[in-house]
């Protein structure tokens, strides 16, 4: 459409058959295609044969809630679809009940067009912004198995690969990176594509915490331990019995506390505070941390024999500046999430600011982009996010540390070129390569579209 509207496939229902007319040729106009029934019965054969993303239909035809049974039609048969009802102004309080019972919106006789097409053209974008949810989450899905990991760079395509291998197994494994990438997902997605996956998933932070509180809260206690224990409990370890536990910050577990832990990993047995007799557990272990284990190992900082066995395998995840192919899938998916929880129209990204975001360190790695991005389309003022709409301490490029400064060289004679060729073959895979969404997503016409795929080669 030439101005940029979403063409949608439309059903009008309404037994005044000028005014059936009149609304179509108004919502034709734009380029909407639409299809027109004069009955409830009529509208029953479309929704129940044909394929609509929007249903204008009047309130009162052959009874004076026919209106709303074509609604339930509608959403028992095309859930994916708007309804917007046509109402006389007597009939106001049922239109708000059909708002109540899924209806997108409603419009009063006589009907203003311009409005019409207005609520029309919402409606189809929220169709539309929900499809593209739909279809991002079944990339996401198809490409690495399970939800959450976002990425098709080479590393961490390594990372999926790795974690559908281990999954099926009882090695322990231990997950690396700063913090941010996402240990905890590929923790959790260890989980759900084990043979333990109906069983319980514990996640449980080591840091910070005192040697006896964290005994007590891994292992349990029996009744009369300390002072305030007047009953039994049963820690982490044993509360999870032939589920995972996930350990986070394992490198900050004091050195005290550790040969205890060594000693559940080597026989399977825990022993509650304050009890005599051992207990058999079946745990599956998944630990992650953000420091050198192996360095703290050498210098006397974390049991050598512990790493060890907490290192069944490791799988290492790679910060976002080590990655940037990622960025544009990251912010993309980050930016649809939120548009959806927000329930407004997915605003379009810049290129100028794509190539920002895609040049920024972003030294709180994932969990930055997705903060930033939460803020970004909360504050949107309009149909798309620029260069201006972006933080000044990412914009101005004024990172932290000598690395980010290096970072920025190296990047600086990658060229632009190559990320711009870089971001375009991304939002095309996201798109399964529909180059007018494409185009919208990046802020470049068609045409300019067409002319850098043949550029770079591109398909």
């Amino acid at each position: 459409m030439s101005d940029g509207h979403v063409r949608a496939q439309v059903l009008v229902v309404d037994d005044e058959r000028d005014h059936a007319e009149a609304m179509a040729e108004a919502l034709r106009k734009p380029g909407h295609v639409c299809t027109i029934v004069h009955s409830r019965a009529a509208a029953k054969d479309e929704l129940l044969h044909g394929h609509f993303d929007v249903i204008v239909t009047d309130l009162v035809m052959e009874t004076e809630t026919a209106g709303l049974d074509v609604l339930a039609l509608a959403r028992a048969e095309q859930p994916h679809a708007e309804t917007i009802m046509v109402t006389a102004h007597g009939d106001i309080p049922t239109a708000k009940r059909a708002l109540q019972g899924g209806a997108y919106d409603f419009i009063e006789k006589p009907v203003d067009l311009v409005v019409l097409r207005n609520i029309v053209h919402r409606a189809a974008e929220t169709v539309m912004l929900r499809s593209q949810n739909e279809s991002l989450k079944g990339q996401v899905d198809a490409a690495f198995g399970f939800e959450g990991i976002i990425g098709e760079s080479a590393a961490m395509r390594a990372v999926a690969q790795m974690v559908r291998q281990l999954a099926p197994s009882t090695l322990p494994v231990l997950v690396t990176g700063e913090s941010g990438t996402g240990k905890e997902l590929v923790a959790s997605a260890i989980h759900k594509l084990s043979k333990r996956a109906s069983r319980r998933y514990l996640t449980f932070n080591a840091a910070g915490q005192a040697e006896s509180l964290l005994e007590d809260q891994l292992f349990g206690h029996v009744r009369g331990a300390f002072t305030g224990a007047d009953k039994d409990r049963e820690g982490v370890f044993e509360y999870a019995d032939k589920g995972t536990v996930f350990l986070d910050e394992i490198g900050d577990m004091p050195l005290a506390m550790q040969p205890k832990l060594l000693r559940v990993l080597e026989t399977g047995d825990i022993v509650r505070l304050g009890a005599n007799d051992s207990k058999k557990i079946d745990v599956r272990l998944v630990s992650a941390t953000n420091r050198d284990l192996k360095k703290m190992a050498a210098d006397g900082q974390f049991r050598e024999d512990l790493y060890f066995r907490l290192k069944g395998a490791e799988i290492h995840i790679p910060p976002l500046r080590e990655r940037r192919e990622d960025i544009p899938l990251l912010v993309s998916h980050a930016i649809s999430k939120y548009s959806a929880d927000l329930g407004r129209v997915r605003p379009t990204i810049t290129q100028p600011a794509l190539m920002r975001l895609v040049a920024y360190d972003w030294p709180g790695n994932v969990r930055e982009i997705f903060q930033l991005m939460h803020r970004m389309v909360v504050m949107a003022q309009g149909d798309s996010i620029d260069v201006r709409d972006i933080p000044n301490e990412i914009r101005s490029g004024d990172d932290n540390g000598e690395n980010h400064a290096q970072t920025r060289a190296g990047l600086a004679g990658v060229g632009l070129d190559k990320l711009e060729k870089e971001a375009i073959r991304q939002t095309l895979a996201m798109t399964a390569g529909n180059r007018e969404q494409a185009a919208q997503m990046l802020g470049i016409g068609e045409r300019t579209l067409y002319r850098k795929l043949r550029e770079y080669g591109l398909r």
